[in-house]
């Protein structure tokens, strides 16, 4: 069950403290809407159609990024996890690379690329990149040596020995990493739609701070944390039916 009636039930604890923290004016109404504010104003959104509008927009911004950013993390995590010339000469470059915060590309990627599609995915495909590498690279280091002596006495050769072997056993760690990656796959799509965007979750967010609507806010914040914990979700129900035997856990 991806949602269990002890999560239901404590999301509902914090909604009822928060509806009460508003009305009694323990916060302010205006800087923090109680719930209902939030779920009157996501109902004008999808009335509107605007809501959907730019959910599919920073859906298909996040999603392009993620499989850029996963794809490529996956393949040269795995290259640098097991041959050691390619260790050699790549890690060093992406291990001075990782510590700089993804958000602080985003005036240099617009200066490159412009402000366009292209430079959206590419700044969320960079964020991604590292957080799969990470698991990819650690994953293949990790094989068991006596999975490689198996496949060695069995005459298969390099190419699907990575394929049969490396890949299979570095999931685990692979799959943590691309979970990561949803998750700032997410962040990034946002921070990406702040500047040179007409349409989008960030975009609109944007465009009601400067009308000062909280309550229109909120509803696309709540909008982004479900798609992004749906979008775990899914991923992780669709790697637990194709690879069953990685006992993942269930959170």
């Amino acid at each position: 069950m991806l949602v269990s009636w002890k999560s239901i039930a404590s999301v509902a604890v914090v909604l009822l403290i928060w509806e009460i923290s508003s009305r009694c004016e323990i916060v302010s109404p205006r800087l923090f809407p109680p719930p209902s504010s939030v779920a009157v104003a996501i109902g004008e959104i999808v009335r509107t159609g605007e809501l959907w509008t730019n959910t599919i927009v920073s859906l298909r911004r996040a999603m392009l990024g993620l499989v850029v950013g996963c794809l490529t993390g996956i393949g040269i995590g795995l290259m640098t996890g097991r041959v050691k010339t390619i260790d050699a000469f790549v890690s060093p470059a992406i291990q001075l690379l990782r510590p700089l915060p993804p958000v602080a590309i985003i005036p240099l990627v617009i200066v490159w690329l412009g402000i366009g599609e292209v430079a959206k995915v590419w700044s969320i495909a960079f964020a991604v990149f590292f957080p799969v590498w990470v698991g990819s690279h650690q994953g293949a280091r990790t094989v068991p040596q006596t999975f490689l002596w198996a496949a060695r006495s069995l005459h298969i050769g390099r190419s699907a020995t990575f394929i049969r072997v490396v890949l299979p056993a570095a999931l685990p760690l692979i799959v943590s990493g691309i979970r990561s990656g949803i998750a700032i796959s997410f962040v990034m799509v946002f921070v990406s739609e702040l500047a040179g965007a007409s349409s989008g979750i960030g975009y609109a967010i944007n465009t009601y701070q400067l009308a000062y609507r909280t309550d229109f806010m909120m509803a696309y914040l709540v909008v982004l944390g479900a798609l992004g914990a749906a979008s775990d979700q899914i991923v992780l129900k669709l790697i637990r039916l194709g690879f069953p035997w990685l006992g993942l856990i269930e959170s």
